[in-house]
């Protein structure tokens, strides 16, 4: 999964919307630490009227504060909320009930008159937020008056919405995860479309990509059917080519043979024998280059034939054999059963699994065919001696002749091998008791 392209697009996706989150939520709480503080100091701005309000100078220039702030904790100790007024003459202090015996330490007084925020350190050394006035009367006294709040009422309440807010985010990412999970699933879905377009070609149901493509997926659609076509002009040409050279070597060859029928004459059975086996080997693979040639890649899928039609006219064929003329043949193919194969190349296929059935079986060669789960089978068995496991194996593996004996030209199985694999099938080989069946898969197209 680490080269899918949907999960590197969600991934950083996802790791985005997570970083986009987290910077939000860092500026949410700042940005809400401001509000409290503005509504702290809103609120200890009234208190501060209310206290400048209830100061006095008495007639012997103490100063005196006539009434308590109606909050009650201004007059619990340490609570938390702090007054204090300051005589700027004799710097004398009146405080509330909440500083106990301490003091909140003032910078420099301001301007006259002017509300000035600070923050100070509390009585236990605690930050506190604070808001100061020097007020002067008529007479030219002036005194300093502060109010304070303990910061840690801000940080809890920054604290809670935090608390409250980190939920929020939470879900908000996951549901912006799961968003862009769900788009980039429909942004891909065109490539999809291609994947199962080209499966079709490569499955031989179509010749060509036939999809509408989005216009960032088209380029790719038209560039794969212009390679098809390319490399369907290459075969064509290496068809033609293959014909050719057969065609070459066709008239060389039966004069070699005529030249092998004139040394046996002469009494030369040797030499025409090591000729006979060179010529022999040659014109064997000039038949499976031949086949070969034959098999376009990506066989049609739109190709089908009579399966029993076929088998018939293979079975009539090898009887006039001198190995198939001691045979009995069995067909059990339904009438009306199609295979979605060439009939040319299923003639290749079962000429060669019926022709070495019949140079090993003893008395029967059958022939069956069944489709089941989109897959075609067709089974040639004989009742012949079978092969050895080892050798069986040794098949298997391979995928090359087990008909060395016996005259045959042992390409059969190689060129069967090379029209199933050109069609998507497989090709199974096993003992039966008694005998050899080999079964060819197919897939079937419909």
């Amino acid at each position: 999964m680490h080269n899918s392209i949907r999960i590197r697009l969600w991934s950083a996706a996802a790791v985005s919307v997570v970083i986009a989150l987290a910077l939000a939520g860092v500026g949410l709480r700042y940005l809400f630490e401001l509000n409290v503080e503005r509504r702290v100091v809103s609120e200890l701005t009234v208190d501060l009227n209310e206290l400048i309000g209830a100061t006095r100078f008495a007639t012997d220039g103490r100063l005196t504060v006539e009434a308590t702030l109606t909050d009650p904790r201004f007059v619990s100790p340490l609570s938390g909320h702090y007054w204090q007024v300051e005589n700027m003459t004799s710097h004398a202090l009146v405080r509330s009930r909440s500083l106990w015996d301490g003091t909140l330490t003032l910078p420099e007084p301001g301007g006259n008159g002017t509300l000035k925020k600070a923050e100070l350190k509390g009585p236990g050394g605690e930050l506190t937020v604070a808001v100061m006035r020097t007020i002067t009367d008529a007479d030219g006294r002036s005194f300093r008056a502060v109010v304070a709040e303990d910061h840690r009422s801000v940080e809890a309440s920054v604290g809670q919405y935090v608390r409250d807010l980190a939920p929020a985010l939470i879900v908000l990412a996951l549901a912006l995860m799961a968003a862009f999970f769900a788009q980039i699933t429909v942004g891909l879905a065109p490539l999809e479309g291609l994947r199962v377009a080209v499966k079709d070609v490569i499955g031989q149901r179509t010749a060509r990509i036939d999809f509408t493509a989005p216009v960032e997926v088209q380029p790719l659609a038209d560039e794969i059917n212009r390679l098809l076509d390319a490399q369907q002009k290459a075969l064509a040409r290496a068809r033609s080519r293959a014909t050719d050279l057969a065609h070459g070597l066709k008239t060389p060859l039966q004069v070699l043979s005529a030249d092998i029928r004139a040394l046996r004459k002469k009494g030369e059975t040797e030499l025409a024998d090591e000729i006979e086996k060179s010529a022999g080997a040659i014109r064997r693979h000039v038949e499976r280059e031949l086949a070969r040639a034959r098999l376009a890649p990506g066989v049609s899928g739109k190709a089908a034939c009579q399966v029993r039609e076929v088998a018939a006219g293979v079975v009539a064929v090898v009887r006039r054999t001198p190995a198939g003329k001691q045979l009995s043949f069995g067909i059990d193919v339904p009438e009306d059963f199609t295979g979605s194969i060439d009939e040319g190349d299923l003639t290749e296929i079962l000429g060669n699994l019926i022709e070495n059935a019949a140079r090993f079986a003893k008395s029967t060669v059958q022939i069956s065919a069944c489709a089941n789960a989109g897959e075609m089978t067709i089974t040639v068995s004989d009742d012949g001696s079978g092969i050895p496991e080892a050798g069986l194996q040794a098949v298997l593996s391979r995928g090359v002749q087990f008909d060395s004996k016996g005259g045959g030209s042992g390409l059969g199985l190689a060129i069967v091998s090379d029209i199933v694999e050109a069609y998507g099938g497989r090709l199974a080989i096993a003992n039966a008791t008694p005998g050899l069946r080999v079964s060819v898969y197919l897939p079937c197209h419909g």
